[in-house]
């Protein structure tokens, strides 16, 4: 919100009456062109859990609406703006400033400067989720306008500005009882803008170790949920196993009892066969072997494929067409010893 007054008077109190109606008058007509922009205004916008309190599973503990408050030590600065350095570089300003690495810190970025809030953490003792309205008035926030305005809150008899000094373009904190810092503003000739915590979009404060032991909480709840997720995959593929040995130990069986009705068949048949075709094969080559041996004769082959038999033997001439059992067909010509090749196949 923003409108302009005469501080001076209405801090000094000795405004003649006509004064005072002209200031009411003015003061009426500024509030009510901010009402006129309070109006158009979007709602204020509150803090919102981030990815550590997602991670660390604190997001449901989160608290989006922070108290207003002034810690006693508030300091502010600017600092050359480092990218993705950002968060460092203001808490070790907020450190060497408040002598101390405990510190709680608020900054926004505009073009190379870095412009930031900061107080011990112990300042903030009694109030705990709180946040400063000042913050709201720097670069970038909801309620900054220019750097030639004041920006002020006052709450509990307490009163804070904030303001860049015009020469050197440093960032100005005042904080003190309202009744010693107010009369310490008037002498300054610039635009007060009061900040109005109901309005003003809430920047809650920062701390490096509190945001540490965070991400450490939550990298432990990580681990833990992964050996978790991890054990029960393992589970899983035990039973899966499990029941995948149950149904091969079950086909195992079966395959068994077919593996030994199958053999017990082959050997049925070998039985079978050893009993008719071989005995058959056997006394048929033990005769041929006689007859052969009766005319000199010699067996060269004796084979038996698919049931069927086929031999060959060397006799001499003279028994070309055959004898007794050894009967054939005759092969042209004559062998080296000058007997004759004879084939048959029974």
């Amino acid at each position: 919100m923003k409108f302009g007054f005469d501080l001076k008077k209405l801090v000094a109190g000795k405004t003649t009456p006509s004064e005072q109606d002209v200031g009411l008058d003015e003061l009426t007509v500024n509030q009510g062109a901010s009402s006129s922009q309070e109006g158009e205004r979007k709602p204020q916008e509150k803090p919102k859990p981030n990815l550590s309190d997602k991670i660390s599973g604190e997001e449901k503990f989160y608290i989006d609406n922070l108290t207003p408050f002034l810690p006693p030590e508030l300091i502010g600065g600017g600092i050359p703006y480092v990218p993705g350095m950002e968060d460092e570089a203001v808490w070790n300003a907020a450190a060497q400033a408040c002598a101390t690495e405990k510190v709680h810190y608020v900054y926004t970025v505009e073009g190379n400067r870095i412009w930031y809030l900061a107080c011990p953490s112990v300042s903030l003792a009694s109030a705990p989720d709180s946040w400063c309205p000042l913050a709201a008035a720097l670069p970038g926030n909801s309620e900054f306008w220019d750097k030639q305005s004041v920006y002020i809150y006052e709450k509990d008899s307490l009163a804070a500005a904030l303001r860049w000094d015009h020469e050197t373009g440093r960032l100005q904190i005042f904080f003190g009882a309202a009744r010693t810092i107010l009369p310490r503003i008037q002498s300054m000739e610039a635009n007060f803008i009061t900040i109005n915590p109901q309005i003003a979009d809430i920047v809650p404060w920062k701390n490096k170790q509190l945001r540490s032991e965070q991400l450490a909480r939550g990298t432990a709840r990580m681990l833990v949920v992964a050996g978790i997720l991890v054990n029960l995959i393992l589970l899983g593929f035990i039973v899966v196993q499990y029941i995948m040995i149950n149904f091969v130990d079950r086909q195992l069986e079966q395959v068994k009892t077919q593996t030994e009705d199958a053999s017990m068949q082959l050997l049925i048949k070998a039985a079978e066969m050893s009993q008719n075709e071989v005995l058959k094969y056997t006394v048929r080559v033990q005769q041929l072997l006689d007859d052969l041996s009766k005319i000199d004769g010699t067996l060269v082959k004796y084979e038996v494929a698919n049931g069927r038999l086929e031999w060959e033997a060397l006799v001499p001439a003279a028994y070309s067409t055959g004898v007794m059992s050894v009967r054939g067909v005759a092969q042209p010509g004559i062998e080296e010893d000058g007997r004759i090749r004879i084939k048959g196949s029974s």
